[in-house]
């Protein structure tokens, strides 16, 4: 089952990315994204070993950005491709069909590819400004989010779509009452004064936020 709440590591001076990891997991994150970008193979492979150890132990998944290769070498639990990694089908058919693979996208047009090409959920933002994309498109806001879900519905597109890019906690309750299935967070949590207290409010606020959606989308 695909999380509601997605953290994702970024390259930090204050927290390395197994000080991320490890901070995640103590405070019982059920899903981590390793996004480690501008490091050496070596560096990177030794994270991810690292990483997949300590989400083990907490019965945590771990999904690596970009590297299908990184994934299969550690047996990670997927992997989350933007539009200049690996095909998505390409992805697949290395990794198997037990494995989840997310797309990134941006347009509706991102989510029908994303959907087709067989992902098991799309990542779509930036839902406003955030650090942690050099390069960012056009920043999709509220009624967009809302125009995507509808769309999807009215197309019979039935993939979990995760909003992503500067996600507030406050966020949270609005995007789900609108059909967005879950959100990933990165700098609301590892940039903020108390990282713990940081998590703690996401993960109340998803929890909250689904036990007040309709009976039947629940679970979806």
């Amino acid at each position: 089952m695909i999380s509601r709440l997605h953290v994702i590591t970024q390259d930090l001076k204050h927290y390395s990315h197994i000080d991320q990891v490890k901070m995640a997991c103590k405070n019982g994150a059920e899903w981590i994204q390793l996004r480690v970008k501008d490091t050496h193979y070596d560096e990177w492979i030794k994270i991810a070993k690292e990483s997949i150890k300590i989400c083990r132990q907490s019965d945590t998944k771990l999904i690596v950005n970009d590297s299908v290769q990184i994934a299969m070498e550690i047996d990670a639990d997927g992997v989350h491709l933007g539009r200049d990694d690996m095909p998505i089908h390409s992805a697949r058919m290395l990794l198997g069909e037990n494995k989840i693979i997310g797309g990134t996208g941006n347009t509706f047009e991102d989510i029908v590819h994303i959907y087709e090409a067989g992902a098991d959920y799309a990542g779509i933002g930036p839902f406003q400004f955030t650090p942690t994309k050099k390069d960012l498109k056009n920043l999709l806001g509220a009624q967009t989010y809302r125009d995507f879900v509808n769309f999807s519905k009215e197309k019979g597109i039935d993939i979990p779509i995760i909003a992503i890019g500067g996600i507030k906690a406050m966020d949270v309750r609005p995007l789900f009452r609108m059909g967005i299935y879950g959100v990933a967070v990165s700098s609301a949590i590892f940039s903020a004064p108390f990282p713990d207290s940081a998590l703690y409010e996401f993960q109340k606020n998803v929890k909250e936020s689904i036990e007040n959606l309709p009976y039947a989308t629940q679970d979806s």
